[in-house]
């Protein structure tokens, strides 16, 4: 029926607030977040930039390596004399100085042969003594031929004297027997006209005869003198019997003779002339060149010095002196020192051990010739100069502490090079790879006692390959003998 309406629809209740959507509530956020999202990575950027650009910088400036390490010196401690050993005085580990006292051998045998090679110098000083008294004898005994040589020489200067007076006295009895000739032919005359008397004419005639004896006899001590003298009993046509050579006193038999006797004597002196021929006068004039000034004293006290049997005594005491010297420095061998300032390690000697020369019995690590060996790669070199700044980085103290050096060497061959297999074996073979030279890096301004390097620790070497090279052979590759 129209008159009967349609039911009525109920209206629905009005629906209750429901919780947003996930959807809803993150798009209800955005317009805030773009606010602070651009100033964050503004400060990121800014960050990064800060952080990011010095790495690159001194990535740029720099070059670096992880093979690398701490090295130094070793020195190993052996004896200089064998011996018992008395007692070691340190242990692994105990750091030692210059000088300190590391083992003692036993001295006892040593302070023996001291006292035997004392006794055997005193022996030969007194040797010495016993023939320099011997040569101040042999000398006098050379003087006292030298005066026989100068007396040789003026005997025959009085015989030549004597054959000169004997000459003279044979000249008066021919003037004497002239004039007993002379007074006999008057006498004879008178005898004739009966003026003289017999007795007078026979003492003329005695007269003459006894001139002529005097004649005679006058000329037989002549030719007697000159026999004496080597000379022939008649002179050269023309000549005086008193003539004789004018170096007769130099070269006659008994002046030769005590020449000879002098040379004998003298050449256990050890003075040689320069020729057997010399005279005298030569032989003494040579004598007395020894010395510019000619000082008489002065060459006797450097023939002393110089004689054989002194020079022999005195090598036997410079023999003597050494084997003492030897002695004593084996002695003072007993005490074994440090010879550099390190720490010991590698000890292998105790009390009681017998050593020999040479025997290894401890080592010292030194603390201040400490370097670093880097291993840099060849493609690293090209820019790599001596006296280049390095900053050196440890694992043991990490970042904590870094340390300066200075590039100071390249080694001439790569690590390859040294091997016991080598890359290029004797058919040629050879495999390309990427070699590394090692470099020395010698520490600066390093201080063992605050922050001491211990051998073979790692290190990472970091060069300065933009700054201005230092120092000896600064810029170069290889190094110049200071």
């Amino acid at each position: 029926m129209e008159s009967e309406s349609k039911p009525s629809t109920p209206e629905p209740p009005p629906e209750a607030e429901s919780p947003k959507s996930p959807e809803k509530s993150a798009a209800a956020p955005t317009a805030p977040r773009r606010k602070w999202f651009l100033p964050a990575a503004i400060v990121a950027g800014v960050v990064l930039l800060i952080v990011a650009v010095p790495k690159i910088f001194h990535a740029l400036h720099t070059v670096s390596t992880d093979d690398a390490y701490v090295n130094s010196y070793v020195t190993f401690v052996a004896p200089r004399v064998a011996g018992q050993v008395e007692k070691v005085l340190v242990e692994d580990n105990n750091r030692v100085k210059k000088g300190d006292v590391l083992v003692q051998l036993d001295p006892e045998p040593y302070r023996v042969k001291v006292a035997i090679s004392q006794a055997s110098v005193n022996a030969a000083q007194s040797n010495l003594t016993v023939a320099q008294a011997e040569v101040r004898g042999m000398m006098a005994k050379a003087r006292s031929l030298r005066f026989k040589l100068e007396h040789a020489i003026e005997d025959v200067d009085n015989q030549l004297a004597t054959l000169r007076q004997r000459v003279a006295t044979w000249e008066q009895s021919k003037a004497t027997l002239a004039l007993a000739q002379s007074e006999f032919d008057r006498a004879e005359k008178l005898r004739a006209k009966k003026v003289t008397s017999e007795e007078e004419y026979d003492q003329k005639l005695e007269a003459i005869d006894v001139a002529k004896a005097q004649v005679t006899q006058a000329l037989e001590n002549v030719y007697q003198q000159r026999v004496a003298l080597g000379l022939p009993l008649m002179p050269p046509s023309g000549a005086n019997l008193a003539d004789a050579p004018a170096d007769l006193d130099q070269t006659f038999s008994s002046v030769r003779q005590a020449l000879a006797e002098l040379i004998q004597a003298v050449a256990e002196l050890g003075v040689v002339n320069s020729s057997f021929n010399l005279t005298p006068k030569e032989a003494v004039a040579e004598f007395y060149r020894r010395d510019p000034s000619g000082n008489i004293d002065k060459i006797y006290a450097q023939i002393i010095t110089t004689a054989p049997g002194v020079k022999q005594a005195q090598a036997a005491v410079e023999e003597a002196q050494r084997n003492l010297d030897q002695a004593k420095l084996d002695l003072r061998y007993c005490t074994i020192t440090a010879e550099i300032d390190g720490v010991i390690t590698r000890r292998n000697v105790n009390p009681g051990n017998n050593v020999q020369v040479g025997q290894s019995l401890m080592a010292i690590r030194s603390l201040d010739d400490v370097w670093v060996d880097a291993n840099f790669k060849e493609t690293q070199l090209k820019n790599l100069r001596i006296g280049q700044h390095v900053e050196i980085e440890t694992d043991m103290y990490g970042g904590r502490h870094k340390f300066e050096g200075r590039v100071s060497g390249f080694t001439n061959g790569t690590g390859s090079t040294l091997a016991l297999l080598p890359p290029q074996n004797a058919t040629g073979n050879f495999v390309k790879v990427v070699q590394r030279l090692p470099v020395r890096i010698d520490l600066v301004h390093y201080d063992p006692e605050t922050f001491p390097l211990f051998i073979g620790l790692s290190v990472t070497p970091e060069v300065d390959v933009k700054a201005e090279p230092a120092g000896p052979n600064a810029g170069k590759f290889l190094q110049v003998r200071p």
